[in-house]
């Protein structure tokens, strides 16, 4: 999940919470008392003492000793696409907790967050050119599609530019036994020919940027937006694309073409389906749906404008396996052995869910099989860290960051979102917090979770969360790390993934700052999020800052610094600002 594709009108990629956190300046070698942790408060050293023999250790074991590569094949050749609620996803569940258990963690096993909604599964899908010409269009069902009654061959009728309900009229009576050519948008997509795939490195420059924090509040590509009245318009639109389904349904129409990315890459997720909610029963998509490369809608576009019938074969095979799947988490841990510490935990994860059309390699499954190998780094070594280390891999992030969201509440905190009337229909993730978290007992010995889910490339930083007085520590661990790239510590927010339930706690939870490389341009929710887009070298990189950062934490004196409780509350208007408003 990628932050910058926020919120738009089209429906793009999930949107996020966001939250402001206020906390204490730590000038790097200054010793000043940290933000409180629940029952007490610690005063946290101006010097951290670092074992650079346990980091020459770790470099040896996760460079030289790597398994990162073989937990890859595995889990995305062999198991595949992790779609929440899935046999596959379970699959994936029984698969991680197996391999930990072998890896010889501790109390491996997998925790409900409860009832998800139904499983759903792509046997397969197809799309053929009859009419004017034979041709092969690549496509993929849209997530939780039905499937057609067998193969079809029907002609193709376009429908645009439905905005409102009273569009719906134009196409009533037309659309019985038609596959629908259909965009949510007016016009046809437009390709640009000059265009290359990007590969971006954050250079020094940008990274920099990434450190300095905006004195306008303006995070560009690495805060979520935080605007209720854009996320009502979002919604309104994903109700309003149920009502189309249930019209194209309703009319007899036996497909939906909807474009789905250009030069060979197919972005499928629910940003595609019917509205968002297509995995819950009472939301249940009644029409299928393949999304097809958008040059291959193009040109039946032109031909359709032009009056040249055009008539198509499809079939989508897809295969419901139950209306109230349960959601897991896989856990397991390295426990503690200092007797004044042992009860406190260090966290390390990533989530182990993916979309249908590739296999989930770098989102997120790169960040998975990191969190695996880092926790194996650290047993093979036979670390025994003062503190639990405990890892989880989360599933239902893409849907709605539900695996961590239920982890925190079972376990940390009761988080109170608006209940009002007109919110019913925006996600909980997305809602205005309308009071402080109520925390839980377990949370008075949390210490840290670490977060990776931004494709394949190397950590290069680390974000802070606005928790001020973390970044000296965070500053002083990098340093022996700077030849691996290591070297940011940004101030900065960052959101759209599992850390930020941790935050929203008022529990450190941190995402690392990490290379680009083709996430955005070519992998991010596409058919191309497959092993072959994994950097090999990276993921070691990764496996091994991730292991240091966890050992740093869990050997460390005083759990790490905790932000202010987050209070993200509407601002209230001041009142009898202007004197000569009208009262």
């Amino acid at each position: 999940m990628r932050v910058h594709r926020l919120l738009t009108l089209s429906i793009v990629s999930l949107p996020v919470i966001a939250f402001t956190l206020v906390s204490n300046t730590v000038a790097v070698g200054q010793k000043k008392a940290s933000p409180a942790p629940v029952t007490a408060t610690s005063t946290q050293p101006a010097v951290e003492s670092l074992d650079l023999d346990m980091y020459a250790r770790i470099r040896e074991e996760g460079f030289r000793h790597s398994h990162v590569m073989e937990y890859s094949s595995a889990l995305f050749d062999d198991i595949g696409p992790r779609l929440t609620g899935s046999p596959a996803m379970a699959r994936a569940n029984e698969w991680t907790r197996m391999q930990l258990a072998a890896m010889g963690l501790s109390n491996a096993h997998l925790e409900s967050w409860g009832d998800f909604g139904m499983g759903w599964t792509q046997l397969g899908s197809s799309l053929f050119l009859e009419k004017p010409s034979h041709g092969v269009i690549v496509a993929q069902a849209t997530p939780w599609s039905p499937a057609t009654n067998g193969v079809i061959t029907a002609d193709v009728v376009a429908v645009h530019g439905l905005t409102e309900e009273s569009d719906f009229a134009a196409y009533k009576g037309k659309l019985k036994g038609k596959v629908i050519l259909y965009g949510h948008a007016a016009s046809s997509p437009e390709i640009d020919p000059n265009k290359v795939p990007a590969m971006e490195h954050y250079d020094a420059k940008k990274l920099a940027e990434i450190e300095q924090y905006p004195l306008n509040d303006d995070m560009k590509d690495v805060i979520p937006v935080n605007n209720v009245d854009a996320i009502r318009k979002v919604t309104n639109g994903w109700a309003f694309q149920e009502r189309v389904a249930k019209f194209f349904s309703d009319e007899g129409a036996l497909l939906v073409l909807e474009p789905g990315g250009a030069d060979g890459v197919l972005s499928d997720d629910t940003n595609s389906s019917f509205g968002w909610f297509v995995y819950s029963p009472e939301h249940k998509q009644p029409i299928p749906e393949e999304v097809i490369a958008t040059e291959a809608w193009n040109r039946m576009s032109r031909l359709l404008e032009q009056k040249v019938p055009v008539t198509v074969t499809a079939q989508v095979n897809t295969q419901f396996s139950g209306d109230h799947e349960q959601g897991y988490n896989t856990i397991a841990e390295i426990p503690g052995t200092d007797p004044k510490l042992k009860d406190e935990v260090v966290m390390v994860g990533g989530h182990l869910d993916s979309w249908a059309s590739g296999t989930g390699a770098t989102d997120n499954g790169a960040g998975s099989v990191v969190a695996m190998e880092a926790m194996r780094i650290l047993k093979s070594l036979d670390v025994k860290p003062r503190r639990t280390i405990r890892i989880a891999l989360w599933s239902g992030e893409e849907q709605g960051v539900f695996g961590s969201y239920g982890y925190v509440q079972s376990h940390y905190a009761t988080l109170h979102f608006s209940q009002a009337k007109e919110d019913a229909s925006i996600p909980v993730f997305v809602r205005v917090m309308t009071a402080p978290p109520t925390l839980k007992p377990e949370a008075a010995k949390f210490d840290a979770y670490f977060n990776m889910d931004n494709g394949t490339g190397k950590l290069l930083g680390v974000f802070a969360e606005g928790n001020s007085a973390i970044a000296p520590i965070f500053k002083q661990w990098m340093e022996p790390l700077s030849d691996l790239g290591m070297t940011t510590v940004s101030e900065r927010n960052t959101g759209s993934t599992d850390h930020v339930w941790f935050q929203q706690a008022g529990l450190p939870g941190f995402q690392f700052i990490q290379d680009p490389r083709d996430y955005d341009s070519r992998t991010h929710h596409t058919s191309l999020d497959v092993y072959d887009h994994l950097s090999p070298d990276d993921l070691k990189q990764a496996a091994v800052i991730e292991a240091i950062f966890l050992y740093n934490t869990a050997q460390r004196d005083q759990m790490l610094p905790r932000p202010q409780l987050p209070l993200n509350l509407k601002d209230k208007q001041i009142e009898g600002l202007f004197p000569d408003a009208l009262k």
